[in-house]
């Protein structure tokens, strides 16, 4: 099913939204997640690129995003729906259930970008700006681009990924940083005007990468989960990109939380 550059795999049951991390497109970005939870338990997947990302040709800002998807979900009738978002991707998860709490059923943050941490999220936006601007330097496209492209492989060595995941890696290593830096363009001020009481409770995984538990993201990440009501995961091991290291439990999780909530509907 397609309207409007969205697509809705599976024919009937409980919606999920996927949101990817940074300015990723979602098509292939979870492998085996679309049809794993159309197989178990019956779901319907809601695959879409919002504005200023993947293959949109819509500008976009990460400040319009929650309203857009709230708009999304409202057309295509699929809300309230389970979301789960990696990164980027999960702090927009975060602002929609904030911003239309009756859109969302529950939440699966994959290791999310802390939007509840204004100093990590000023960090980030600082260096994805000096990047940004270097990147548009047309003698450093290049080795900027070689560089994080040979850091992201680089992230995936020693780990037996399976061939899906693999080239799911490998197509986010050829990233686009100038995009990239326009799509985590006012981070920050999200992050300085987010206030975890006002969190809805919901149903809500926080999956967060093997850190100790004194690190700033990993503290963002328990206090995210408290905010929500909901519980911490960790797997040894665990990156960034856990969707791609440990996909059979992202996959098991996300299926637990969609069931979960439908028993409780």
């Amino acid at each position: 099913m397609q309207i409007e550059g969205v697509r809705v795999h599976g024919e009937s049951g409980p919606p999920v939204l996927l949101l990817p991390g940074g300015a990723e497109a979602c098509d292939g970005f979870f492998p085996g997640l679309v049809e794993g939870l159309i197989a178990d338990p019956g779901a319907r997947v809601i695959v879409h690129d919002r504005p200023g990302t993947g293959a949109s040709t819509v500008d976009g800002s990460l400040a319009g995003a929650a309203d857009h998807l709230s708009s999304v979900l409202d057309r295509l009738g699929h809300g309230p729906a389970v979301v789960v978002g990696q990164s980027l991707g999960g702090a927009v998860a975060v602002l929609l259930a904030r911003d239309h709490p009756e859109q969302v059923a529950g939440l699966v943050l994959l290791d999310p970008t802390p939007i509840n941490d204004a100093r990590t999220c000023a960090r980030l936006e600082r260096v994805m700006g000096v990047l940004g601007t270097l990147a548009a330097v047309p003698g450093l496209r290049r080795l900027l681009a070689k560089a994080v492209r040979s850091a992201a492989l680089r992230s995936g060595r020693g780990r037996e990924l399976r061939p899906d995941c693999a080239a799911a890696l490998a197509r986010t290593a050829e990233l686009d940083i100038t995009t990239l830096a326009r799509a985590v363009r006012g981070t920050t001020e999200l992050a300085r005007g987010l206030r975890e009481s006002d969190l809805p409770r919901l149903p809500a995984v926080v999956v967060t990468a093997d850190r100790k538990p004194d690190h700033a993201v990993r503290r963002a990440h328990d206090r995210l989960a408290t905010a929500f009501g909901g519980t911490v995961v960790n797997w040894p091991g665990a990156t960034h990109s856990v969707h791609l290291d440990h996909p059979d439990e992202v996959l098991a999780t996300v299926r637990e939380l969609v069931t979960r909530v439908g028993t409780a509907s």
